[in-house]
């Protein structure tokens, strides 16, 4: 085994890769940017070495300074993680030429599988089920002549493309055309490779993968296969294994048809061959290889046993492989879910800033470069964490994941937790009915109170507040009227100590995306609910989608809005109070919560 191994990663991946490393025994170096001098990985590595610049092209996708990092501290293999440069042909091929071992496929490996028309190429010689397709297309007449003969509607592919960049349903040959220029600048602009292809498109396709580990040396073995259908924009967001709804015949020849693949190339270290499946038929059908550790590997791990990364690093050191343990088939059932600093309020537009208060269940495994106080930089990949769970069987494994999310807090930016809540909940995924563009159709509930004028030094107060705390230079804090604030939380049935809003003078303007029942008391200010008055100190049922205006108070300074069952917002020094915030958001089970800003 290697004494020393650097991590050409960040975030939750890399801090995954550094406890096994310490469990082995071996130091770690982990290499950051300016935006992550704080972070997670950085504070947990043995080493970290700066490599200067915020944006991944200025630091984790140098190649040069990556490599000088591994010189200077001495690393003897580089470990990529996923996404960056964990599947670029220069980085293996520099890592080589420098006599650092690449803890991953060969060079030549990524590079042939790297390119989509080549991976059909392969797989073909496999005896892998292939869609209809083509190989690179040089003009857009020679493509619709080919659409034409394998019959609308097609996927028009970038051959370099990855995670959704560079694929496009064309439904037939207007689209198609449409489509021509932007798919393949989109390839020359990410990938620096413009070539094209088309597939035939299976409407409603699942899409399944089987995860490969070889020796490199002929020795190929599937461990087990996940179905990562869950998609929102071509972006997974939630796995599980083994795939729901599998023949024992289907799921074989699925695992066989990787195995051969992987044999055909004498593939190295993890690999994952992706598949889309059609329900209608039970037909799988070759789609790419991933040459790289998946997000979703985890799930994997849960039913297996084995921690991928050790077995990378074994391969790559030359240390013996126990096959035997590799070959034993999965036990149970495991699903990941994905959480994102994305608001879904915004069309999923990221979210960068504090987290002020994070929490994770116990019993479950969290993957995750964040706590409290970690600040989510606005440079990188918005996911900040995965949920793991694992039990005897999938419907076990469904009511741990509901458990684990309710159970989960992220407060301080928005996040696509009450997103997953919904999802996992649905039955189209109890029943393991979805497809990837299931999400496309899934319209969640919104229980959230959105601010969109945010009114005068407005706060989340609760009763009696911040007390005791004198002696180290904090004084008391709470509602300033404390008899209206208690009042308001009684008019809705709440107990009195229930979290609140006060506004001081000019009140705010808020939408309701969740119907709710409210209470305005304290100064005397003018309301309006869509445009018509409404009173204070009484009882106020919200719909969905309607608009609260609260004017300027009238009389007093301090107005105060309660909602049933409260704002659910984390505690600092005892009290939820004050905090200031921007938008507010409420539990899928009726308690409200708040996102503070």
């Amino acid at each position: 085994m290697f004494s020393t191994v650097l991590i050409a990663n960040r975030g939750e991946i890399a801090c995954r890769a550094i406890r096994t490393l310490k469990r082995l025994g071996v130091k770690s170096v982990a290499v950051y940017s300016d935006a992550d001098r704080n972070a997670q990985h950085v504070k947990q590595a043995d080493v970290a070495i700066a490599l200067g610049g915020d944006k991944a092209s200025d630091s984790y996708l140098r190649i040069d300074k990556i490599l000088a990092a591994a010189q200077q501290s001495g690393a003897e293999a580089i470990w990529p993680g996923y996404g960056f440069l964990s599947e670029s042909l220069p980085f293996a091929e520099a890592c080589e030429q420098a006599g650092i071992a690449f803890v991953g496929p060969t060079a030549q490996q990524i590079g042939e599988f790297g390119l989509k028309h080549r991976a059909r190429e392969l797989a073909a010689r496999a005896g892998v089920p292939m869609t209809p397709g083509t190989p690179l297309l040089d003009s857009l007449e020679a493509a619709l002549q080919a659409a034409d003969e394998i019959g609308y509607p097609v996927m028009l592919k970038s051959t370099a493309g990855g995670g959704g960049i560079g694929l496009t349903r064309c439904a037939d040959a207007t689209a198609l055309a449409s489509a021509w220029e932007s798919v393949r600048r989109l390839g020359e602009q990410f990938f620096s490779d413009a070539g094209v292809f088309l597939e035939r498109c299976i409407d409603r396709a699942r899409h399944v993968e089987v995860q490969i580990f070889g020796d490199g040396r002929g020795t190929v073995v599937a461990l087990g296969e996940r179905d990562c259908s869950l998609q929102r924009r071509n972006q997974k967001v939630v796995e599980e294994t083994p795939a729901p709804g599998l023949s024992a015949a289907t799921r074989d020849a699925l695992l066989a048809s990787a195995v051969r693949l992987g044999e055909l190339v004498s593939y190295r270290s993890a690999g994952t061959v992706e598949y889309i499946y059609d329900v209608t038929q039970q037909a799988f059908y070759f789609l790419e290889v991933n040459t790289r550790l998946q997000v979703e590997h985890p799930v994997t791990e849960c039913v297996t046993g084995l921690d991928l990364v050790e077995c990378m690093l074994k391969v790559a050191a030359g240390d013996e492989i126990d096959w035997p343990r590799l070959q034993q088939p999965p036990q149970g059932a495991a699903i990941e879910v994905r959480l994102y600093a994305e608001d879904p309020l915004k069309n999923f537009q990221p979210s960068p800033g504090l987290l002020t208060a994070v929490s994770f269940p116990a019993g479950v495994r969290v993957d995750s470069g964040i706590e409290t106080g970690s600040e989510v930089s606005s440079f990188y990949d918005p996911m900040v964490a995965k949920l793991i769970v694992h039990a005897d069987s999938r419907e076990a494994a469904l009511a741990k994941m509901q458990q684990a999310l309710d159970a989960t807090q992220l407060h301080g930016i928005a996040t696509n937790l009450d997103y997953l809540r919904q999802i996992v909940a649905t039955e189209a995924f109890r029943s393991g009915a979805v497809w990837t563009r299931y999400l496309d159709s899934f319209t969640p509930s919104a229980p959230v109170i959105e601010v969109l004028q945010p009114g005068t030094f407005s706060s989340v107060q609760d009763y009696p507040g911040r007390l005791g705390y004198w002696d180290i230079g904090v004084p008391p804090s709470g509602p300033m009227d404390d008899f209206a604030f208690r009042l308001a939380n009684r008019i809705v049935g709440n107990d009195e100590s229930a979290a609140g809003l006060e506004f001081t003078l000019q009140g705010p303007t808020l939408r309701f995306h969740c119907d709710a029942i409210i209470a305005l008391t304290g100064a005397d200010c003018a309301a309006t609910l869509e445009g018509e008055p409404v009173s204070n100190w009484q009882p106020l049922t919200i719909k969905a989608g309607q608009t609260l205006a609260l004017g300027r108070a009238q009389q007093g300074c301090r107005s105060y809005l309660a909602v049933r069952n409260g704002f659910d917002v984390p505690e600092y020094l005892a009290a939820a109070a004050p905090s200031h915030w921007a938008s507010l958001a409420a539990m899928p089970d009726g308690r409200c919560a708040s996102r503070i800003c």
